[in-house]
């Protein structure tokens, strides 16, 4: 029984992301955009980390937070060596462009990941688009809002799972900063995720910090969007809540969160 118990035991240990022995490289600075001006050229570029020789590996977009005016992109630590390509993608920041501008930007990244990934060993029928903070605000918005994919030639419900962490749901605070508003005074306009609420997108995975140390009221933001998730119709809202942690240091058990999710998803 004992024997049998442990043969089980690793069953599971191999077949978690990871488990597998490879190589992995990352290539830096690639350009990712059409777009011809100065600031531009300099800013729009990612980062691709993958298995040296993977094939139909799942794939996370990860956009870094900063509140869509500082930050730079990067490769989640938590990321790596998980049998996975991970694509870190650069924007451009408020306020030398509009919001507007920024998730065109998101949007020209996820678009170029879906024409290159295989390139790199990944899988298009798998790929996550996630984030932290303003970076789960992208995310969220490119999910809700189809229309900044569709510029692309891309359908936003042919991702496999939106996954922001801490995400903005009502406009996000910088964004009402330069309307002229305090970050105490929630509005939801046509640049926020709770405006796009419907039901008929892929899965949706929040997660956020304990209540009462995120930042704004962030949790309930998040589950005002469940909610209304799940009154349009939509099954496949799942909301996290960290207990004990706040804005920053949810990150890490987010990600364990994230990498579960993706091993359901993906078993199926």
């Amino acid at each position: 029984m004992m024997k049998r118990l442990l043969y089980l035991l690793l069953l599971v240990a191999c077949s978690a992301f990871g488990a597998m022995a490879r190589d992995y490289e990352q290539v830096n600075d690639i350009s990712y955009s059409a777009k011809a001006d100065a600031y531009s050229r300099e800013q729009l570029k990612l980062d691709v980390y993958h298995p040296v020789d993977g094939e139909d590996c799942p794939v996370v977009i990860w956009f870094h937070g900063g509140g869509l005016e500082f930050g730079s992109k990067q490769i989640p630590e938590q990321l790596k060596e998980q049998d996975m390509v991970v694509v870190g993608a650069e924007y451009r920041m408020l306020p030398r462009v509009e919001v507007g501008d920024i998730l065109d930007d998101a949007a020209e990244a996820v678009a170029w990941t879906f024409k290159n990934a295989a390139k790199y060993g990944g899988s298009t029928r798998n790929i996550v688009v996630s984030g932290h903070s303003a970076g789960g605000y992208i995310a969220m918005m490119l999910c809700l809002d189809k229309s900044w994919l569709a510029r692309y030639g891309v359908d936003a419900d042919s991702v496999m799972l939106y996954a922001p962490f801490s995400g903005q749901a009502i406009t996000h605070y910088n964004v009402r900063k330069m309307q002229g508003l305090p970050p105490l005074q929630p509005t939801i306009d046509r640049w926020a995720p709770l405006y796009w609420v419907r039901g008929n997108c892929p899965p949706l995975l929040l997660t956020c910090g304990d209540r009462e140390l995120e930042l704004y009221g962030r949790y309930d933001e998040n589950q005002y969007l469940e909610r209304m998730m799940k009154l349009t119709g939509h099954k496949h809202t799942w909301l996290y809540e960290i207990g004990g942690h706040g804005h920053n240091d949810m990150i890490a058990p987010s990600f364990l969160i994230l990498k579960n999710k993706m091993q359901e998803l993906l078993a199926k």
